[in-house]
């Protein structure tokens, strides 16, 4: 099975979901983390045209600027429809500073992306607040923005259509590939990782995978879906602090990062309903049965607590940062 898994995600077959299938978004909100490059951009290109109102969150500035250009300049009347979100997830001031600057210019929001997110950081490379790099970006970073900003997506239940209000979480297959027995060892978490970057990228998947149930289990049911994505295998800049020869071979094995978004844009827009909170969504846009999942070990680990208990240890990492919640 675990062969099977792995060649259905390297190999998918067409997409059933595009961006032919979108009607107007005009007056929803959306927000796309990692927006400036790669899949995330991607996905905004095909949201640009319906009209709705789109935040592109970037830590770099003029990469996201040229971004925004790029996009409008197909359609410049929607330009203003299109804002740069100044967001770096390796730091929990950047962060707040993010949630603040989007709850100053909105009252809801419909659909988080968490595109966000990096891979093949050397051992021992932390976040401005000391933690794993890859821990930090990819889920501790990704939960505490997404808590920040869930008052937004509450409000967007209120006036919105049922099962419309989502947040979507990335994984990797590395997460079933590389990842230890259960997916998440807390004594690693505890230690700050185990020192091999490739076993710290897929717990830090797999960690990204339980969260994303875990706020299915605790904000299901206030209306808010949450779904868990692998886009797919990618030629993104995932994989951007690897030595060259070794991106040369990793690129044998990608695909456009084009193929990436429509796994995305199944996540937020396809219909949906309740009976899929938590789903684990494969490329380019299907969702996988348990049943199916070579990883009866992570499932197992999440029924007896773990996804909770990866909850806990980021609330106790995030402290004296989360007071005052906006």
């Amino acid at each position: 099975m675990a062969f099977t898994s792995m060649l259905t995600q390297y190999f998918p077959p067409a997409p059933l979901f595009t961006e032919k299938d979108l009607p107007s978004q005009k007056g929803k909100v959306f927000l796309v983390t990692g927006g400036n490059q790669g899949v995330g951009y991607e996905l905004i290109k095909m949201l640009y045209p319906t009209d709705a109102t789109i935040y592109m969150g970037s830590r770099s500035s003029s990469s996201a600027h040229t971004a925004i250009a790029e996009i409008t300049g197909c359609d410049p009347a929607r330009a203003e429809n299109l804002i740069f979100l100044p967001l770096d997830l390796m730091d929990f001031h950047s962060i707040r500073a993010a949630a603040e600057m989007f709850l100053a210019r909105e009252e809801k929001l419909d659909v988080l992306w968490n595109n966000a997110g990096i891979g093949g950081l050397p051992p021992g490379t932390k976040t401005k607040q000391g933690i794993e790099g890859h821990m930090g970006v990819n889920v501790v970073g990704t939960y505490y923005f997404t808590r920040l900003l869930l008052g937004c997506l509450r409000r967007a239940v209120e006036g919105g259509v049922e099962n419309s209000v989502r947040i979507v979480w990335t994984t990797s297959w590395m997460a079933e590939g590389k990842s230890p027995e259960g997916g998440v060892r807390m004594q690693d978490l505890e230690r700050g990782g185990c020192g091999n970057e490739y076993v710290d990228y897929a717990v830090s998947r797999a960690a990204g995978w339980m969260m994303g149930v875990e706020a299915g289990k605790r904000w299901g049911g206030e209306g808010i879906l949450s779904l868990i994505q692998n886009p797919g295998n990618l030629r993104t800049q995932a994989y951007r602090t690897q030595p060259p020869l070794t991106k040369f071979f990793i690129n044998l094995l990608l695909h456009p990062a084009r193929l990436g978004a429509y796994t995305e844009l199944f996540a937020g827009l396809s219909p949906l309903t309740s009976q899929d909170q938590g789903a684990y969504i494969i490329p380019w846009g299907r969702i996988q049965p348990r049943h199916r999942h070579p990883r009866a070990d992570i499932y197992a680990a999440m029924d007896a607590g773990r996804g909770a208990e990866v909850w806990e240890w980021c609330e106790r990492l995030i402290g004296s940062a989360a007071e005052g919640d906006v």
